[in-house]
């Protein structure tokens, strides 16, 4: 982009800057805090799952000993371990070069060590949100993504028998909600989109702290299904966690908060029979993967919490224990931004384009509407963008109002209105000077300029009085009407020799929105 020339063009560029920055600081600190817990819970979880995932392979090798048939599903084991690090050291990456193009960790350089991450509480990048609409949906990481998912999805699942594919495909967790996007109140393009497009980077991160959680549970899911071939039992954990999983950890008032409860590693369907969980002192219905689902509609902004516990029957010891952890999530309001795409002033006469949008909003469900003084309409040209047309200029303390109208708000924005600037006079290039007598013959009239004028606007000379003054005679005067040198006017314009001087006065102009012509800055020429 070049830099513009005019103070003017340079000053309101700046402007727009600074408040494009003002704008994407205005999200509260509450909100990154909850995503840095929900992040830590799963990275906990996901540690247990390691744990308990590293025992298997070789407990199932031991046991495949016993039967010739059995050594395919101990051969299948190092399979399933293969897969479960191959795509969770592919989310790693991903998250590594997020935050390493925004700053690193406390500004370190963690040169790829995932661990890094989980133990350093700096982010600096955590607000950013132009890396990850640029890399995970422009540039198309994020559907990349997607497609893996599914595709070790179908890997681990080749890892049954054709008779157990069914039944081993409900138990495990990975997988792609392609669903929800399609159905989402903003048009998105695909689940990257829907997921990814203008989220800061720190609202990312869990999400690929949960799908590496769920890659880590399909690989327990895996060895456990392995283990039972060869005659062993499911293996179960015997330290549990509280989890809450919600679908937006940022949510616009009126829309309806919503969230997985469940408890970390939880064993298969018959371990979980004596599972019971409650929200804020509420029981719920547990399904039988040991997962709850509790949602409430939100009808204030601002952080808000809720506490869920868990009572569970430790499969091991047989104890019965409660489990409980608090968790928090942020309620914003839709905002509306309305943008003159020239500058904050509307000028009578001319198109004033206008942008409108609002955070969370399709902009075909914005309604906008001009009231106030100024005489103006507005009128949308294509998606968010508006044209607005006023006819009569705002004295002090009157404004033309924008009104916007969208689901869960209405808002007003006041704009100024002035008639077109006086352009300014011009023959030859200049408003005055000396000519020598050939240049001044070729002229053919005089031209209004709108200098520094960013609106396509074209003022006309209405007319002007010529006066020639000849170095040894007496003046001679002509009445020209329009812009075009003609009658006297022409006549003594081809007269002209060296001292004579020209003066053009009373020099009046109309541009568009004049209801009469007005009267701009005279010219005066000495012939040399």
């Amino acid at each position: 982009m070049s830099i513009p020339k005019e103070p003017r063009q340079l000053m309101i560029n700046v402007m727009y800057i600074v408040l494009t920055a003002l704008l994407a600081l205005n999200v509260s600190a509450e909100v990154f805090n909850a995503f840095d817990m929900v992040r830590d819970g799963l990275s906990k979880s996901s540690s247990a799952l390691d744990e308990a995932n590293a025992k298997l392979p070789a407990l199932i090798k031991k046991r495949a000993e016993s039967k010739d048939e059995f050594k395919k599903y101990a051969e299948r084991s190092d399979t399933v371990a293969m897969y479960g690090k191959e795509l969770s050291d592919y989310i790693d990456e991903i998250t590594v070069y997020l935050i390493d193009q925004t700053g690193n960790m406390d500004g370190v350089v963690n040169d790829g060590d995932y661990k890094f991450i989980e133990e350093t509480k700096t982010l600096l990048g955590k607000r950013n949100f132009d890396i990850t609409t640029r890399y995970l949906v422009e540039e198309g990481k994020g559907m990349e993504l997607h497609d893996k998912i599914l595709e070790y999805k179908e890997k681990f699942l080749s890892l049954s028998d054709a008779e157990d594919k069914e039944n081993f495909e409900q138990k495990i967790a990975l997988n792609i909600d392609d669903v929800a996007w399609t159905k989402s109140l903003t048009k998105r393009d695909n689940w990257a989109d829907f997921t990814f497009n203008h989220m800061p980077l720190s609202a990312t991160l869990p999400v690929f702290a949960k799908l590496k959680n769920d890659a880590k549970a399909t690989e327990a899911a895996a060895l456990n299904y392995l283990l039972s071939k060869v005659g062993g039992e499911d293996v179960v954990l015997d330290e549990f966690s509280v989890m809450s999983s919600p679908k937006k950890a940022y949510i616009i008032k009126g829309e309806t908060f919503e969230t997985s409860v469940f408890l970390s590693a939880s064993a298969s369907t018959k371990s979980n029979t004596g599972v019971s969980i409650s929200i804020n002192g509420a029981r719920v219905n547990v399904d039988e993967k040991g997962v709850a689902k509790y949602s409430v509609t939100t009808t204030s902004v601002g952080p808000k919490k809720y506490s869920a516990a868990i009572t569970v029957t430790n499969p091991v010891t047989k104890e019965i224990k409660t489990y409980n952890n608090d968790f928090e999530y942020e309620v914003g309001e839709r905002s509306v931004t309305v943008s003159p795409s020239k500058m904050n002033v509307f000028y009578i006469g001319v198109d004033n384009p206008v942008e409108i949008s609002a955070s969370g909003v399709s902009s075909n469900k914005l309604e906008a509407s001009m009231s106030g003084e100024g005489g103006g309409t507005i009128s949308k040209t294509s998606g968010g963008n508006y044209n607005v047309k006023v006819t009569k200029p705002t004295q002090v303390g009157e404004f033309a109002k924008i009104n916007v109208i969208a689901p869960g708000l209405s808002v007003s924005k006041d704009f100024r209105v002035k008639r077109i600037p006086d352009p300014v006079a011009k023959l030859a290039g200049k408003v005055s000077g000396s000519l020598n007598n050939g240049q001044l013959k070729v002229q053919k009239g005089i031209i209004p300029t709108l200098e520094g004028f960013d609106f396509d606007a074209k003022c006309n000379i209405e007319g002007f009085r010529l006066v020639r003054v000849p170095r040894r005679d007496d003046p001679k005067i002509a009445v020209n009407p329009g812009a075009g040198f003609k009658g006297d006017a022409l006549k003594y314009i081809n007269q002209a020799s060296p001292g004579d001087r020209y003066f053009f006065e009373n020099v009046r102009c109309k541009c568009p929105g004049d209801i009469a012509s007005r009267e701009i800055n005279p010219l005066t020429f000495t012939i040399n």
